[in-house]
């Protein structure tokens, strides 16, 4: 009985991927045909970035003008945002230690969760980019 269910799984695994395969292929040429639509139509860019519903003209979706962010930047803005989220969960942790009514002791964990995770995140991007610095300075030159 055991061969039986492995074939019969084999081919429903197999119909699964036809299935996703074609809905990628006709998903890649939806993407085709919309770039086609704006390569054909000059105008249709920024009369959609005019109308708030596609990012200026420039690299990536940054204007002309606009400086591109670095990755000290960006990982900056990320420390920031963890450090701002530890920040209210304590204020909250703190007015529901208070008795103020307006906190809930649900609403307390619910952000003492996401400081936890958001911390445990940035703490494994500085360990990976710890790693890498290491790997680049080990290499043989």
């Amino acid at each position: 009985m055991a061969p039986v269910r492995s074939l019969t799984a084999n081919r429903e695994w197999t119909e699964t991927m036809r299935t996703e395969r074609a809905d990628i292929n006709q998903l890649l040429q939806q993407m085709r045909q919309v770039q086609d639509q704006m390569k054909s139509a000059p105008g249709l860019r920024e009369g959609a970035a005019a109308q708030g519903m596609a990012p200026p003209g420039g690299l990536n979706g940054v204007g002309q003008g606009e400086k591109i962010p670095g990755f000290s930047d960006l990982f900056k803005q990320a420390v920031s945002s963890v450090n701002e989220t530890q920040q209210q969960a304590s204020a909250m942790a703190t007015a529901y230690e208070k008795g103020d009514t307006g906190v809930s002791l649900s609403q307390v964990m619910v952000a003492s969760q996401k400081a936890s995770v958001s911390f445990q995140a940035i703490t494994q991007v500085r360990n990976r980019l710890v790693e890498a610095y290491q790997d680049i300075m080990n290499m043989p030159m």
